[in-house]
């Protein structure tokens, strides 16, 4: 069969994998920034050991794998700085690093936990001679021995006795959610678990790579997104972290630590009580954070956070919580500092980059700040997305004495906003991030990233009609944007509030569900939907939207939010 691999032709032979056609094409250097780690054939992600031409294709020509012939051959081969290939090495440190525990303490219970920039926090429990060093030292010989990684089906009944037996009953008590009847794992040397997606061929492809101790466990550092090749830099992220484990501390509190907890909730109705508390506990938040405010006597507050964090809720919850004070809260948005499209300068690319900092007229923004504190009227620009240009409409503005402005936007927190001379103390800097502390299990957690995603796409389609590929299409230029632009000042602000909450994915899930399964597999995002399917096939939907208070951030998404009337 003749394929296309990125723009190379090569004829594949029977039962010949993708693997030893890129051999032959000469395209392994051993760099990681160079070498593939999974290709996408038409809208799926596939396995380098995947094999197109099976020997009996040759003569059964209707047997022709689904995939090769909806893209008519042609082959991308996914790398390091593609997202889908950053996953596929993420599942293959999971697969080395959980079969290096299980060979050094058989007993022990290894749990991923939250990123750490460029890292991955593990906890380990039930191992009393734990080292990270040893646990090192056994992942290199295992990424040396360059394993393959084979993946096989077996039936669902057989994986919840298989970890049942093991102690994995978190694992096992997802699994009985499972409505297939096979499951795939990864499998060596009597080994066997499954990361919902395609990994690396083998260990040895795991090429950059380091672990560090870490409090109860330790931390698996990634090679540095943008420059792959080199190893990371886990940044020190100390506020982040212990919003993360309170968050994990309420999971415990409320016995809701994973998808299985979650689907009891569901079950037993007792998911209202789960939305009622968590919805006070949000308030309770709000609270503290005016209380702070006040008591720190400042005028404004500087409110970023990324996409879909459920900024514009929270402003208008904290301005609520600011009236309770006596204060006037006066809300703004940096949006409206937007240049003229026009006038944004083109990337290096030809490109326009919509989430660089250059697209704020950050002197403006810095002018009127400092004259509003300082006790001067303005007059306030507004932004017509339309257009595309700035207008002026004659919205004027000068502080009361009991006046509050919470600003609110991606670059809140970037100092270039604050001019010289500006009173910092009259600041108050807020990130707004949703850290999802709910793991599908102790080795599959759902990052915070999906969470935004399945965000967004509601919002989307019921917003903007949207349609489910076109916000996929524009999520990895929106995150590369947050990598570069947001979370590096998420330390630097005063509080981080997380404005995940424990129900939504139930809630979500009868909104997105009818939209992601009617995206076809020759789709380009397709094996992005496929992923978000795969993890809400595990959760029961809740039809309680009633119950979801009319200034939840959730309504933000889901319609009903009473901000927006």
């Amino acid at each position: 069969m003749k394929l296309t691999i990125d723009g190379r032709a090569i004829t594949a032979m029977p039962d010949e994998a993708l693997l030893d056609l890129v051999r032959r094409l000469g395209l392994l250097t051993g760099r990681l920034s160079d070498d593939p780690l999974a290709a996408k054939i038409a809208g799926e992600v596939f396995t380098l050991n995947y094999v197109p031409v099976r020997r009996k294709d040759v003569y059964e020509r209707e047997s022709m794998r689904r995939a090769m012939a909806a893209s008519g051959g042609v082959v991308r081969l996914l790398r390091y700085k593609d997202h889908t290939g950053r996953d596929a090495y993420t599942r293959t440190a999971q697969f080395v690093l959980f079969y290096a525990a299980h060979r050094l303490w058989k007993q022990a219970r290894v749990k991923m936990r939250c990123n750490v920039g460029s890292g991955l926090y593990f906890k380990v429990t039930d191992a009393p001679d734990f080292s990270a060093e040893r646990l090192k030292e056994e992942v290199r010989r295992i990424v040396e021995s360059d394993i393959p990684l084979c993946r096989r089906s077996i039936p669902t009944s057989e994986a919840i006795r298989y970890y049942n037996e093991r102690g994995q009953t978190d694992k096992a008590r997802l699994l009985a959610y499972r409505e297939a009847p096979t499951l795939d794992v990864y499998e060596y040397d009597g080994f066997a678990d499954y990361y919902y997606g395609e990994m690396a061929p083998s260990t040895g492809f795991l090429r950059v790579w380091d672990i560090l101790p870490a409090p109860d466990g330790f931390v698996f550092v990634f090679p540095d997104p943008l420059n792959p090749d080199r190893l990371g830099t886990p940044p020190n992220t100390p506020k982040l972290l212990e919003v993360y484990f309170d968050g994990k501390n309420w999971c415990e509190l409320m016995k809701c630590e994973t998808v299985a907890d979650l689907n009891q909730l569901v079950d037993s109705g007792r998911i209202r009580e789960l939305i009622r508390v968590n919805e006070a506990l949000l308030e309770k938040r709000f609270s503290a954070i005016a209380d702070r405010i006040c008591e720190k006597g400042s005028r404004a507050v500087l409110l970023s956070g990324p996409s879909s964090s459920g900024k514009t809720t929270s402003a208008n919850r904290l301005a609520t919580q600011l009236r309770v004070h006596g204060k006037t809260p006066i809300l703004m948005s940096l949006d409206d500092y937007y240049i003229d499209r026009d006038r944004i300068p083109d990337a290096e690319d030809g490109s326009v980059d919509l989430e660089h900092i250059n697209t704020i007229d950050t002197a403006l923004f810095g002018e009127h700040l400092q004259k509003l504190l300082s006790g001067e009227e303005v007059e306030l620009p507004s932004f017509c997305f339309k257009s595309g240009k700035r207008k002026w409409l004659g919205h004027r503005l000068r502080l009361e004495e009991s006046s509050v402005i919470i600003i609110e936007g991606l670059h809140a927190l970037n100092p270039i906003l604050l001019p010289q001379g500006v009173n910092r103390e009259l600041i108050f800097k807020l990130f707004v991030c949703p850290l999802l502390p709910l793991n599908l299990d102790d080795h599959n957690r759902i990052p915070s990233n999906y969470l935004r995603l399945l965000r967004r796409i509601v919002r989307d389609f019921e917003t903007r009609n949207s349609s489910v590929q076109n916000t996929i299409s524009m999520w990895n230029s929106v995150r590369r944007g947050e990598v570069r632009w947001i979370y590096p000042f998420q330390e630097q602000a005063d509080v981080i509030l997380n404005s995940s909450t424990l129900y939504e994915l139930a809630v979500l899930k009868k909104h997105i569900f009818p939209l992601l399964t009617a995206v076809s597999p020759e789709d380009e995002c397709y094996d992005e939907v496929r992923g978000i399917v795969k993890i809400l096939n595990f959760i029961h939907t809740a039809d309680v939207d009633d119950e979801i208070p009319p200034t939840s951030l959730v309504r933000e998404f889901i319609g009903g939010n009473t901000f927006y009337r």
